[in-house]
């Protein structure tokens, strides 16, 4: 009791901090071919840059045009492509040495929810080039300016391009976890649809269910805004409306758009209103299972929406609404009930399976400390778990 009480006051004092905290919004270039507008944009602030992004994006010749822009535009380019899914310390090291070496000005993040996050990594590096990335882990350890950044996402999903946040892995302890400060918002974001239109069909799902999991735990924690609200309202009903699309029909320039800005206003609302559980315990199983944080977040989310019962009745209706799920005499209870079922029934038609296989009974009770540490007491969560409450949902989504 006197735990929750603690976290519930901690919770409280930090959202009035955080009403007071400065938010960047980042500049937007968005629509078809607006990429091309980025070099340009670039120059006026760097000369040099590091581009992170994958080897998978490489291969796959997507950033090939993009780089071939940046030097027709005369600005030096050196590229790191050796960011792993669920990005580790190792990686921004790497990364960052090249950036010092080659005396870069500005960053490009180019690719999902990893290479942005590492290069979140080395620009946060950059800022406080006297801290380990462990010593900056959590809210609030960096406070100095980072360089001009400029995040290019090919899914729609993370929404890094609007947050506070970079979440990392460390190879050693199988650790993921966050650092979270406003000077990592990026200072340009270009949302380009076409950039999405390649993604694989089991991509777009998870991660377009990642977007759904940011706007859908932001609206039912408690430290929303009008702000947050009516920007959870709007991704979910864009999510909704334009995953399956996607989905089903790829080169439909219209749905994924709509995704791309659905992923950004998700970000915005959870990197001021907070994420909750189904984050905690995501990261843990990408930390030890190198498991897609999109595809835990999508199994992970129906279960904790189910336990959390009575606490969410009343926005998961809301929601529910919104997209015109439930009838008009059914219950907050019945509705909210109904909300969850949708979920299950989108990750059935996009193959996203019900359980995830690899996890090892002697890991849960490390893993459930650690996503406990996470949650408590930083996490605005409708009901705050004990041990044995999180064990119960590590045991529910084993295959």
């Amino acid at each position: 009791m006197l735990h929750k009480v603690y976290c519930r006051t901690f919770q409280q004092g930090f959202k009035v901090v955080s009403k007071a905290m400065t938010y960047r919004e980042p500049e937007r270039l968005e629509g078809i071919n607006c990429l091309e507008d980025l070099p340009t944009r670039i120059k006026q602030q760097a000369q040099r840059v590091l581009v992170v992004t994958d080897k998978g994006l490489r291969a796959s010749g997507l950033a090939e045009p993009f780089l071939e822009q940046l030097a027709q535009a005369e600005i030096a380019v050196t590229v790191y492509d050796g960011t792993v899914p669920n990005p580790t310390i190792e990686n921004i090291e790497q990364a960052y040495r090249l950036y010092k070496a080659n005396l870069c000005e500005g960053i490009v993040a180019f690719g999902g929810g990893s290479p942005m996050d590492c290069a979140k990594g080395v620009a946060a590096r950059v800022a406080r080039p006297n801290k380990t990335i462990p010593q900056m882990k959590g809210l609030l350890k960096i406070r100095k300016e980072m360089p001009p950044f400029f995040a290019i996402p090919t899914t729609a999903g993370t929404g890094s391009e609007a947050t506070v946040a970079a979440v990392i892995s460390d190879s050693n302890t199988h650790e993921k976890y966050a650092l979270m400060d406003p000077v990592l918002v990026p200072h340009v974001a270009v949302l380009d649809p076409l950039l999405t239109v390649k993604l694989p069909s089991f991509i777009t799902a998870t991660t377009g269910m990642d977007a759904l999991t940011h706007a859908v735990e932001a609206y039912i924690g408690k430290s929303n805004t009008s702000a947050t609200i009516q920007a959870s309202e709007e991704a979910v009903q864009l999510i909704f409306s334009n995953l399956y699309e996607s989905y089903l029909h790829p080169e439909n320039l219209t749905a994924r758009a709509n995704m791309q800005r659905a992923s950004y206003i998700a970000g915005f609302s959870f990197t001021r209103a907070f994420v909750g559980n189904v984050h905690a315990i995501a990261h843990t199983l990408g930390g030890f299972y190198g498991i897609p944080h999109g595809l835990a977040n999508a199994v992970l989310l129906p279960h904790l929406l189910t336990f959390y019962g009575e606490a969410v009745h009343v926005p998961l209706a809301r929601l529910a609404t919104l997209v015109h799920i439930g009838e008009e005499h059914d219950s907050d209870a019945l509705r909210a009930q109904k909300f969850i079922v949708a979920i299950q029934q989108l990750n059935e038609k996009m193959n996203i399976p019900t359980n995830l296989t690899g996890i090892q009974n002697n890991d849960i009770p490390k893993m459930v400390k650690r996503a406990l540490a996470e949650a408590n007491p930083l996490y605005p969560v409708p009901k705050i778990m004990n041990d044995n409450e999180m064990h119960y949902i590590y045991q529910s989504i084993k295959a």
